[in-house]
């Protein structure tokens, strides 16, 4: 059984962010695989240290899709028909970039759990690799209604040509617009996710918005949605203690878990 984490990179801000990654997965001591999508964003020069951290780097072509499914997608058609208001999504953020991370079901693997450049795995989840397609967990971090959504951040999958060819007609079909991108397409393609612990995919907000939720011993995955733990943003002080742990896996180290302390 071939076994693989799949991440996807589109620019030099996102590698950043795959190299804690592949960091702090090397530390839960799994044995799979690791790869790294990466589209004609991104310089060698970005990509070189993921490759010293053990990645098979994958080249990824955009999707085939039509002139009017690019145009629906762009930046300002997405943000403009569904502004943010909870959070502040960065200036390196393409949405169309998004469904890049759909050719995984194109590469030559058994099974993969796929993590967004923004997360940190900080404990094992190899059990995921023993989990149906699809998993993920619900998009929450603002409250209950929050949990019929999911989210694409972390999610399990099954490699396959038919699969992927049957997603290549249903996400440009005449019209089709997706108003939060891969999630929201996901979400149809898999109409009956299997819903994963909000612990495998723990977003930073739960941290001030749902500190009832946040218990460090159970927590598998953090994902720093909207502002990213790399950048200088008006959120710093409040997700400090998430930040700085980012920032340790980031310089190569190994953090104390048992030493970290929930929200009060």
């Amino acid at each position: 059984m071939r076994n693989a984490y799949v991440t996807l990179v589109t620019n030099a801000d996102f590698a950043l962010g795959a190299r804690a990654l592949l960091h702090a997965l090397a530390t839960t001591g799994t044995t799979a695989d690791r790869v790294v999508l990466h589209t004609g964003g991104v310089q060698d020069a970005d990509l070189a240290p993921l490759r010293a951290l053990g990645a098979q780097l994958v080249y990824v072509d955009p999707l085939p899709v039509s002139d009017a499914f690019v145009a629906a997608h762009a930046k300002d058609q997405i943000h403009g028909r569904n502004p943010f208001t909870k959070g502040e999504k960065p200036a390196f953020h393409t949405p169309l970039d998004n469904f890049c991370k759909l050719r995984l079901w194109q590469l030559p693997y058994d099974r993969v759990v796929f993590l967004d450049a923004d997360t940190l795995a900080i404990r094992n989840i190899d059990r995921l690799f023993d989990y149906p397609e699809f998993c993920a967990a619900p998009n929450l971090y603002e409250g209950l209604g929050d949990f019929h959504r999911l989210n694409s951040g972390v999610f399990t999958a099954r490699p396959s040509a038919r699969t992927f060819e049957a997603m290549l007609a249903r996400l440009d079909a005449p019209g089709a617009f997706w108003k939060r991108t891969d999630q929201t397409f996901l979400e149809s393609f898999f109409p009956d996710w299997h819903g994963l612990p909000v612990n495998y995919n723990m977003l930073q907000y739960v941290w001030f918005n749902l500190p009832e939720l946040w218990h460090w011993p159970s927590v598998k995955v953090i994902h720093y949605q909207y502002e990213k733990p790399w950048q200088e943003h008006a959120k710093l002080d409040r997700l400090s203690p998430l930040v700085d742990l980012w920032r340790a896996y980031a310089a190569g180290q190994t953090p104390d878990l048992a030493k970290l302390q929930d929200p009060s």
